[in-house]
């Protein structure tokens, strides 16, 4: 197993993913071998005959040795494996128990590995909901991604995402603001996870590493190109049960992560949104070709309830005093101090959220007994 998991690793730097011919040459001769043969140290005699065939393209084994020879210098992956265990993760191959088995539905598109940061196993297909849409997201995109993705993580769902800013970053944000014991969320990443990608969700990425999962096919290092996020999505897709978009444009990426979804048989749903937002347009046409409206968190668990996706039944979850707050008064309650009160200027830039949410919730939470006023301004009360 030690050298079948080394091979990977060094064959997810040599390939890029999707690479037809390196694919090919592991279901043939298995990943030592196609390991051998693509850095040239062995000839491909069991897999000459089936890359030589006319759909593969006159000598395109030859040609992907050439593509692949700058590479081969580069290969260390005991190194790689050592990286990722220092930042607390590893590599999960098929071979391995943990690998999830919705990745085999992309057949020859599965990847080689998943490069996973992380101290959970990557959840089980059946308990995942993807939840993703624009970069540029509307603020009725984000307060909508935010209601779902927390709606569905405190009933025990993992929300899986791409780390981006928009629906993305508010996806994963909300996810981890969950009352839930699961695993709260998974960053499916284009580059190493190594890497905090986009820069200003670094801290958002480093509390994802460290209550959910951040996962990559791309070994550790990796730049994040446009091409590698095109790819990535296929992932997203395929880890879960459900895609929820929430909000995209007409040539969304988030469009390629729904299609994607529904071609290897997942349920796949639209948020609507206005008629005249730009924002919206992708999540209208994803309806006119057949997706599902959803418009909150009750009616995509029913979706995968209904599908019998094992879910009828809501998991039992210890009640909890904040049960049932909205996203933005659950953040004016996370940012409330439980002994020195802290004023309103200070707990809008903790929460960030505006002075005027932040009066708004403070005044929702007073009523329900979950904070109170002293001599030293506002805190949370002790059993919230």
């Amino acid at each position: 197993m030690d050298g079948i998991r080394v091979a990977r690793a060094a064959l997810s730097r040599l390939f890029e993913p999707l690479d037809p011919i390196g694919t090919a040459l592991v279901s043939i001769l298995g990943p030592v071998d196609a390991l051998r043969v693509a850095t040239g140290r062995a000839a491909a005699a069991g897999a000459e005959a089936v890359l030589a065939d006319p759909g593969m393209g006159g000598g395109a084994l030859a040609a992907a040795l050439e593509r692949w020879r700058p590479r081969v210098a580069q290969l260390a992956p005991e190194r790689d494996l050592e990286t990722i265990a220092r930042f607390g993760g590893r590599l999960v191959i098929p071979e391995d128990d943990e690998w999830p088995d919705g990745l085999d539905d992309l057949g020859a598109e599965a990847p080689l590995c998943l490069w996973v940061r992380g101290e959970d196993r990557l959840p089980a297909m059946k308990r995942t909901v993807a939840i993703v849409g624009s970069r540029d997201a509307t603020g009725y995109g984000l307060s909508v991604a935010g209601e779902l993705a927390k709606g569905l993580a405190d009933r025990g769902l993992t929300v899986v995402s791409g780390g981006a800013y928009g629906i993305d970053g508010q996806a994963h944000r909300a996810a981890l603001a969950s009352s839930s014991h699961a695993l709260p969320t998974v960053a499916v990443m284009a580059g190493g996870v190594d890497r905090y990608y986009p820069s200003g969700h670094e801290d958002l990425l480093r509390e994802v590493a460290r209550r959910g999962l951040m996962a990559s096919e791309m070994p550790p290092g990796a730049s994040p190109t446009r091409h590698r996020f095109l790819k990535r999505n296929r992932l997203i897709a395929a880890l879960s049960s459900l895609t929820v978009v929430v909000e995209a444009r007409w040539r969304s990426g988030a469009l390629s992560t729904a299609r994607r979804a529904a071609e290897i048989g997942r349920h796949v749903a639209a948020v609507p949104g206005s008629v005249y937002s730009a924002n919206s347009v992708g999540c209208h046409r994803l309806l006119r070709e057949g997706a599902l409206c959803v418009t909150d968190e009750k009616e995509a668990f029913e979706l995968l309830s209904a599908s019998g996706e094992g879910l009828v039944e809501e998991p039992e979850v210890p009640a909890a005093a904040h049960d049932g707050l909205s996203l933005v008064d659950f953040m004016v309650l996370e940012a409330l101090p439980k002994r020195r009160g802290a004023e309103v200027e200070s707990l809008a830039s903790v929460a960030g959220l505006s002075e005027a949410e932040v009066r708004a919730g403070l005044g929702r939470l007073q009523l329900l007994g979950l904070c109170t006023r002293s001599e030293w301004g506002w805190r949370r009360v002790a059993d919230a």
